[in-house]
Parts: structure tokens; C-alpha cells; sequence
């Protein structure tokens, strides 16, 4: 063989790798833009990802996110599930009494803060439709048990989900139906107490 054909030979194998391997991002790229995804917090949630994946692109769910690594439930919320998570945004965050939320990240209020966390997470995958049948079938409103183990209570107005927590504090499901692989998140306006 010749020098020039075991050079066009080298050459058309690099190529074949380059546009194979740029051929195999952009099939991953056209898959994850295939998925339908709903928008929260200024970014695409894809189904194909997992809750934690999803929530730190979040910019509405910073303090979420810093609250979650704070209390150590990462390895949690990205496990298997399925969740249901009730997910406030950094405003719902800002409508605690200020100093509440640099409180509980403080590393000696972990177990007040992984139980308020938990408070907005219940097993299972339950989305806007399941929670409704369970409003419906409870005569117009379901109790749920958290993951912390207390109930939250479930109602519907005006075609909104509403929660209410041990308190009698009240929260508006602002954003259904985020599909993860582990479950689904449903964005709330206000954070429940246990």
C-alpha cells in the first residue's frame, strides 16, 4: 500500500470516529429535546432526569436546593422513588420570618430542617389528575401522608390544588405535573409546616 492510501485510509477512520461520536451527541442531544418538558424556574425539567438533576437548574428553587444538600437528602431524592414532591420557590422560602432559612441550613438544625423537607415529600408518584380523584373521592379533600409521617390535607378551588398543613397553613400548587424519572414535583407558592 501507499503511503497516500494508508494516509486516506487513517483519514477516513477519523473521520467515521469524529462524525460517529458527533453523530451519537447529537442523537442524545435530539432525545433530550424530544422529551416534553415543562419550564420551571427559567429551565427545561426533563423527564428523563431525576429530581435533584432537575431542581438545581431551578433558578426559582436555589434555596430549595441549598436547604436539600443542607439537611443531606441528595442521595435520597435521587434514588429510585417515586416521589411526589411539593417544591417551594425561593419566594415561598421568603415569606418565613427573616433569619429562618440561614437558621435552619445551620448544620445543628439539620433535624428540623430535613423534617420540614420531608413535610413536602409523599412516596408514590401522584400527579395533579390522581390528587384531584383523591379530592373527589374524599368528598372534596384527601389526607396524605408525608414522608415525615404527618398528613397534609389536599383540596381543590377553582381548579387549583391547595395544601394544608399540620398549622393550618395553606399553599397553591402553582406548577403541576413536573415528570421526573423518580417521580413527580408540583411548584408551591408557600412552604408547609409540620
Amino acid at each position: 500500500m501507499s503511503n497516500k492510501l494508508i494516509s486516506g485510509v487513517i483519514a477516513a477512520s477519523i473521520l467515521s470516529v469524529a462524525f460517529g461520536t458527533t453523530a451519537s451527541a447529537e442523537m442524545g442531544m435530539t432525545k433530550a429535546s424530544a422529551e416534553k418538558t415543562v419550564n420551571v424556574g427559567g429551565a427545561p425539567m426533563y423527564p428523563s432526569r431525576n429530581i435533584i438533576q432537575n431542581a438545581v437548574n431551578s433558578k426559582d428553587h436555589t434555596t430549595l436546593v441549598a436547604a436539600v444538600k443542607a439537611a443531606e437528602l441528595v442521595d435520597t431524592l435521587s434514588g429510585p422513588g417515586p416521589f411526589t414532591v411539593f417544591a417551594p420557590t425561593n419566594a415561598a422560602f421568603g415569606k418565613l420570618p427573616a433569619g429562618t432559612v440561614e437558621t435552619l441550613v445551620k448544620p445543628e438544625n439539620k433535624p428540623t430542617l430535613t423534617k420540614i423537607l420531608t413535610y413536602h415529600v409523599v412516596a408514590g408518584r401522584l400527579s395533579s389528575a390522581d390528587l384531584q380523584a383523591k379530592v373527589k373521592a374524599g368528598g372534596g379533600k384527601a389526607m396524605l401522608t408525608t414522608v415525615e409521617g404527618e398528613p397534609i390535607t389536599v383540596q381543590s378551588k377553582n381548579g387549583a390544588l391547595w395544601l394544608w398543613d399540620a398549622k393550618g397553613g395553606s399553599s397553591k400548587v402553582t406548577i403541576a405535573n413536573v415528570n421526573q424519572s423518580n417521580g413527580v414535583i408540583h411548584v408551591v407558592d408557600t412552604v408547609l409546616m409540620p
